[in-house]
Parts: C-alpha cells; sequence; structure tokens
C-alpha cells in the first residue's frame, strides 16, 4: 500500500447513508503493490536503466498510468456489446493463473480492513461492487473469508454494463433494500467516484490504490481519504466538514 500523509478532504452526510458499497482493488485488496512487484520483476533484467537499479518507482507509475486507459476500455467493450468476450477471456487467464499458483497465497489485504468491515457490518448492510471479474473476485474474499460480511457481490458480469456506468450500483442497493442515494460508494478511481456520481449516491475516494488525490476531487469525490479503513471515524464520529 503507498506509503503518504494522512489526508481528508471533504466530508460525507453520514446522517442520511443506510448501505455500503466497496470497490476491491485498492479499496479492501492491496492489489496496486502486488502488480508493481510483478512489473519489477519483468524489469529486474535492465534495472541499472533506474534510479539506485531500482525499478519500483517506474513500475508504479506504469502501473497506475494504465489504470485509466484499461477501465476507458472495458467501458468501451461494454457499449459495443463485447464485454462478454473480455470477460471470458479473463476468465480464461485467471483459471489459467489458479492452475499455476495452486492457491491465493499472491492476494493481500489492505492493513485494518478485516476490522473496519467487522465494526460496519453492526450498522449498515453492505455490498462488493467490483469491475473485477466474478472468480477473481470471489477467489479473494474467500482467501480472507470476507464474504459474510456482504449482502450482495456484484462484478463486471453481474449487470448489462460495469462501472462507471451507475448500472451495477442500483442493482446492488436494490438487493440491499437501500435507496441508491442512501448508499455510500466507497473506492480508489475516478471510475468508482463516476459511478457513485451517476448512481446518485455519495462517493468517498481512498489513496490506498490507483487514484490520485488531484484526479479524484477533479472526479467530485465528497470525500478523499489516506486510506480505507479511516472510513469508520467519517461513518460513526460523525465528524463535522473539514478541507
Amino acid at each position: 500500500m503507498k506509503k503518504q500523509e494522512k489526508v481528508r478532504i471533504g466530508f460525507i452526510d453520514s446522517t442520511l447513508i443506510r448501505g455500503l458499497l466497496f470497490d476491491i482493488d485498492g479499496t479492501l485488496s492491496d492489489s496496486d503493490d502486488h502488480m508493481v512487484d510483478r512489473v519489477c520483476k519483468v524489469l529486474a533484467p535492465i534495472c541499472w536503466l533506474f534510479r539506485n537499479k531500482n525499478p519500483k518507482h517506474f513500475a508504479r507509475w506504469l502501473v497506475m498510468a494504465v489504470e485509466t486507459p484499461a477501465n476507458f476500455l472495458y467501458m468501451l467493450a461494454d457499449r459495443v456489446g463485447l464485454d462478454a468476450m473480455f470477460a471470458r477471456l479473463y476468465n480464461w487467464m485467471a483459471h489459467r493463473r489458479k492452475k499455476k499458483t495452486a492457491d491465493d497465497s499472491h492476494y493481500k489485504m489492505i492493513s485494518g480492513v478485516r476490522e473496519m468491515l467487522e465494526t460496519l457490518a453492526e450498522h449498515y448492510p453492505m455490498a462488493v461492487v467490483s469491475a473485477r471479474d466474478a472468480l477473481t473476485t470471489r477467489h479473494f474474499l474467500e482467501y480472507f473469508d470476507l464474504l459474510p460480511f456482504f449482502t450482495m457481490v456484484v462484478t463486471s458480469q453481474t449487470c448489462k454494463f460495469t462501472k462507471p456506468y451507475p448500472d451495477p450500483l442500483l442493482y446492488a442497493a436494490e438487493v440491499l433494500g437501500v435507496p441508491a442515494e442512501a448508499c455510500l460508494m466507497i473506492g480508489d478511481t475516478v471510475v468508482d467516484v463516476r459511478a457513485g456520481k451517476a448512481a446518485g449516491a455519495q462517493t468517498a475516494a481512498v489513496l490506498c490504490g490507483f487514484g490520485q488525490k488531484s484526479e479524484l476531487i477533479r472526479a467530485g469525490a465528497d470525500l478523499v481519504l489516506t486510506a480505507t479503513p479511516e472510513i469508520v471515524d467519517s461513518l460513526l464520529k460523525r465528524d463535522r466538514p473539514s478541507a
């Protein structure tokens, strides 16, 4: 997870929130570091090209640069009706990777996430709304035994369109029995923020994933936090607005 100074920008009206929607990558799963590590291994033979022979800074930049166009391509595939083909390809790759690794030990969970979910589950119904495929989403949730916390798990193939369209959020809200405008979408990218806004939900963006503070603010995030577990204070302590 990215190391950075504690940040809290904006506020949410916690008195209106009756349901929580969580992204996975960069929000519950520390997947950015996993991807960065994989890129570093690929770059290892040419590490001499980088400052102090360490390609990690470049690898992180590359992973974050790829995130936005990747989301755009998936959105485009959704629009032109190729999302099913993309999903089949992704599932095939995921199955192959699963057979190679033989376990899910490469998954990482952001520190404090389990304690956060245990606390919030006492106050709110919760759902996962991820642009991941169903296979890897469930592998992650099962590996860390997080499924019991969630009423619903929405993935890239649950609805006709995935994030940044509002469809998966509206579907999750309906299953939770909560109006979308009474939900809080918690994610780490502008895609999560835009989907939340489109659904009429409040949005909390976290900096422990792929998103940058400036772009998340531009996208209209109601609240920006350093890491996902900090949402507990904003929801349960009824914090006053701050900048």
